[in-house]
């Protein structure tokens, strides 16, 4: 059975500062098809545009111009506060440096884009706590951000990135700020969660190594995307 096509990106560009003496265009005529199911990896070395390009895929940001469609819905055609109601449904994120709520517990980060989704407190509750057993941090979750290492953060982190079962995955150097061992364990479970829960995950990173165990990887050099 054909994969549903989830993503499909046609001439992209992204300039920045139009129209001034110091107009730069980072994005050189993006095109990208992403399919349900996907485990991909856009690879590029910092300044390469990946970044842009990764604000651009998870709705942070507009293109300049071409077309985005994102599981059948034209981007362009969604207002602002469209645009980040169908961002927080869509689409799960997860950062270089985490970013959980210092003050919140494991649970209480991960229930967060349940909460903004107006998602009842008992539901929040057991889906927070179910998606911290898929994540093996069941035993951890009243323990705060401080009072667990960066792989555990990060395993909280992507328990979050699925709270509100988006269909996309957008991974932002998952692994850039854990040695190496626990990058790998963090890798490992991004598989389980493609593999065992059917997610489709971009993983944007200057790793070589990194993406190489994925099932697809682009090159992002100068603003230009080739597959490899």
């Amino acid at each position: 059975m054909d994969k549903k096509q989830l993503i499909q990106m046609k001439g992209i560009y992204k300039s920045f500062n139009i129209g001034k003496p110091n107009e730069l265009e980072i994005l050189h005529g993006i095109d990208l098809e992403i399919f349900e199911g996907q485990f991909i990896s856009i690879v590029g070395q910092s300044g390469s545009g990946k970044s842009t390009l990764m604000n651009i895929l998870g709705l942070l940001d507009r293109a300049t111009s071409g077309e985005y469609i994102l599981n059948g819905v034209d981007i362009k055609s969604l207002g602002d506060t469209e645009l980040s109601t169908f961002r927080s449904q869509k689409i799960g994120f997860v950062f270089q440096n985490f970013n959980l709520i210092p003050r919140s517990n494991a649970l209480k980060n991960v229930e967060l884009p349940m909460l903004y989704a107006k998602v009842p407190r008992k539901k929040r509750e057991e889906r927070a706590r179910e998606l911290l057993r898929l994540v093996d941090m069941e035993e951890r979750l009243t323990h705060l951000p401080n009072e667990l290492s960066g792989g555990q953060k990060q395993r909280v982190a992507i328990a979050r990135s699925m709270a509100n079962e988006p269909d996309i995955i957008l991974a932002d150097e998952p692994t850039g700020a854990l040695d190496s061992k626990t990058g790998q364990s963090v890798m490992n479970l991004f598989h389980k969660l493609n593999v065992e829960e059917g997610k489709t995950i971009v993983i944007i990173t200057h790793n070589y190594e990194l993406a190489m165990e994925t099932e697809k990887i682009f090159n992002m050099h100068d603003g230009i995307l080739e597959e490899a």
